[in-house]
């Protein structure tokens, strides 16, 4: 028994080194955009306290999910299909919606940003049209090519943002911060309700669990690649804030020209655009996960590990969406970060916290069943991923 499973961890769609990479390269992408803006909004120069606030409760959800993983030598996915039986169709048909939902804020700000700063002129109707079309060939890959996709954001994220911070910091006035908890709480608290779409992506790294397999370390591994690029969000708001103090909730998109102000560019020109353009392939591929997730778990209902009409559907929907939706942006922003937060909480936080519930052994499955069946699927990748 110990070495049929043994065996079936070294056949992983994902590895643990790649979650880890995931949680340090790929999540923290998404907060490089609105969320340093709404930050100093509501919060002013206290805007460390809810973004810390967050990252402490999804690195809470985080390490509850790993330890339900660790107690156990079957997967997450194993375990949820031996409880719920049946049932379980419902559980990836709502996660389908889900991450359709946690989808609109990232496409909406995606748009206005690749307007923003890659157009000098009106761009057309259609220009932000191209992004579907590399997230419909996305979507059509499994959970292997998620796990490349964070391999490669090591070096798509890490340098060009340790470059434009260390650049930023020429300009960077640190004493904007103070006094430290100068803000009213209650303005931190909005801080933290209206940016909780920013904030609970630690639901994106659960279709890589699902069928992992733990082995040693990776609790430690996955924490600390969470912790790592926890620090650099935090880090870039400290930054962000010291450059720009009271003009920052003006400040959309900052990342994009939060080097600017380096005195090398008046000789040598905007370098920190090549920078800006390469963390841009990383937000795209962050903007595409929960499509490419969506249309897994279609795939899944289906029970086919054909993807391209799902793949199609998806991105023609989201499409439209973004298409004839994108003038009501303060409305959605309004409406999903003022009034919906808890669809976030439940969806993202607590059900992932239910995994502590999980019982350890399946239902009516003996060990040889068990081992017969990972020794069938070790060597192709589930239709899901």
């Amino acid at each position: 028994m110990a070495s049929n499973i043994t065996s079936s961890k070294n056949k992983q769609n994902v590895y643990g080194r790649q979650i880890a990479f995931a949680a340090a390269f790929l999540l923290p992408a998404s907060k490089l955009l609105e969320t340093p803006s709404l930050l100093s909004k509501y919060a002013a120069g206290d805007l460390l306290i809810p973004a810390l606030l967050h990252f402490i409760l999804q690195f809470g959800v985080l390490s509850a999910v790993l330890l339900a993983l660790s107690r156990s030598k079957y997967t997450l996915r194993e375990r949820l299909e031996s409880v719920f039986g049946k049932w379980i169709n419902l559980v990836y048909i709502v996660y389908a919606l889900y991450f359709l939902f946690s989808a609109i804020l990232p496409l909406l700000d995606l748009e206005k940003f690749v307007y923003a700063a890659f157009f000098d002129t009106e761009p057309t109707t259609f220009s932000f049209g191209l992004f579907f079309l590399f997230c419909a060939f996305f979507c059509t890959k499994g959970i292997k090519a998620v796990g490349r996709v964070a391999n490669i954001c090591l070096f798509l994220f890490l340098l060009p943002f340790l470059a434009l911070l260390i650049m930023s910091l020429v300009e960077t006035d640190f004493s904007n911060l103070l006094p430290l908890f100068g803000t009213k709480f209650g303005k931190s608290v909005s801080a933290f309700t209206y940016t909780t779409p920013h904030f609970s992506d630690v639901v994106l790294l659960l279709p890589l669990l699902l069928d992992y397999r733990y082995e040693k370390g990776d609790f430690g591994k996955i924490t600390l690649g969470y912790g790592a690029g926890a620090a650099c969000i935090l880090a870039f708001l400290a930054v962000f804030f010291g450059v720009y103090s009271s003009i920052a909730p003006r400040e959309h998109y900052a990342f994009s020209k939060i080097a600017q102000y380096f005195p090398a560019l008046y000789v040598i020109g905007r370098i920190d655009l090549l920078f800006v353009y390469l963390l841009s392939v990383v937000l795209l591929f962050y903007t595409a996960l929960p499509l490419h997730y969506t249309t897994g778990l279609l795939a899944r209902l289906k029970q086919t590990e054909r993807k391209s009409i799902f793949a199609f559907l998806v991105n023609v929907a989201a499409f439209v969406f973004v298409l004839f939706c994108n003038r009501f942006y303060n409305l959605f922003y309004s409406l999903i970060g003022g009034t919906l937060p808890f669809v976030f909480w439940i969806f993202a936080d607590l059900i992932p916290l239910l995994c502590l519930f999980l019982p350890k052994t399946l239902k009516n499955t003996s060990d040889n069943l068990d081992n017969s069946a990972n020794n069938e699927t070790d060597n192709k990748e589930i239709p899901y991923a």
